[in-house]
């Protein structure tokens, strides 16, 4: 499956890129904001996502909202360190499929992404 990583921090998208599982995913692209993630969404397609919320330019609701748009199959995994509630919930709402809290281990990563995408394989 084809995996984009967009967080601004660098830091964290590494680390999304290191642990990932490398038989179930290939990343195909990583944006530092929203705009770039909706510009590399056109070119590449990815399948999964994973998006932070808080980032310049597009934020991540916004961000998912228009990839949902363009994709209303795109799973979206939303890894922040926003826990309030609300925040959460709007994300889903705009169509986000899982929710994954900064800061993670790769297990905790491995096992999100692997929850995100299990029905794809029935």
């Amino acid at each position: 499956m084809k995996l984009m990583v967009v967080d601004d921090s660098n830091i964290i998208r590494s680390k999304i890129c290191r642990a990932h599982d490398t038989d179930k995913f290939d990343i195909v692209a990583a944006a530092s904001d929203g705009a770039e993630a909706i510009e590399l969404f056109n070119v590449h397609r990815p399948q999964v996502v994973t998006m932070d919320l808080t980032m310049p330019n597009i934020d991540g609701i916004e961000c998912i909202e228009r990839l949902a748009a363009l994709d209303p199959e795109v799973l979206i995994l939303v890894v922040s360190a926003l826990s309030d509630q609300a925040t959460g919930i709007e994300a889903l709402e705009k169509g986000a499929s899982g929710f994954l809290l900064k800061p993670f281990s790769e297990h905790e990563l491995r096992a999100a992404l692997d929850e995100l995408t299990e029905h794809l394989n029935d």
